[in-house]
């Protein structure tokens, strides 16, 4: 890996930094709804391993990511695994009680960070690769950087929502809407989407419906459960 520090490099590698910063922002918030059920302990390492090896699935998605963009129906299918992941989050389903499933805990949660980012990444590596310019150190160096702030703004997250508990509602609601919106930038829509300004943000706006809706259903229905089964 060769460094051409010219002032190319340096300008090419503030504009990945820069784009990782306004890009990141639901990366975090997913990252931080995956985690906050988890120990303390168990937090911090979910919240490092998911986001360091979401930026090494990052690097490789760059390479490949306008290829893959260019697949039919491959949105698609990615906004509906965030929809899903969405409804996941905010019923609580992967939420574990008991020190013989601290593992599994953990392990479930780098799951849900890696399929979301990986997802939420597809159109982000675009902006990068671009800024890029084809060089794979200014990459990777410009990505790596970007841990420490995903780190940072999900740690911030967690606390926020053990704080507020609405931004979990809220942060699920971002996750449908950022499903909603992939669904409808597929390349097998986009003639449709084209011809039809509404179609972009109504595919978001149900997108959050929809996992709010869902959500909050199945978090009621284990709550009954749980309610039935203590009694």
């Amino acid at each position: 890996m060769e460094f051409d520090l010219t002032p190319d490099f340096w300008i090419g590698l503030m504009k990945i930094i820069w784009i990782n910063i306004i890009l990141s922002g639901d990366n975090a918030v997913v990252i931080a709804l995956a985690a906050r059920t988890l120990p303390p302990e168990q937090q911090r390492k979910a919240i490092l391993f998911g986001s360091g090896a979401a930026v090494v699935f990052r690097i490789v998605l760059t390479v490949v990511a306008v290829k893959l963009l260019a697949l039919s129906y491959l949105q698609v299918i990615g906004g509906a695994l965030l929809l899903w992941i969405g409804v996941q989050l905010l019923s609580g389903e992967d939420e574990e009680e008991g020190e013989a499933k601290e593992h599994g805990g953990l392990m479930a949660a780098v799951r849900t960070i890696l399929i979301a980012d990986i997802v939420m990444s597809l159109d982000n590596v675009i902006a990068v690769a671009a800024a890029a310019k084809g060089s794979t150190s200014l990459l990777i160096i410009g990505l790596a950087i970007s841990i420490p702030l995903v780190i940072f703004g999900s740690t911030l997250m967690i606390k926020l929502m053990e704080r507020f508990p609405i931004i979990v509602t809220l942060g699920a609601a971002l996750i449908g809407w950022v499903g909603g919106e992939t669904i409808a930038s597929d390349v097998a829509l986009k003639e449709f989407a084209d011809a039809n300004s509404w179609f972009h943000l109504t595919c978001a706006a149900v997108g959050a419906m929809l996992v709010v809706a869902l959500g909050k259903y199945f978090q009621s229905k284990s709550t009954q459960e749980e309610s039935a089964a203590e009694s």
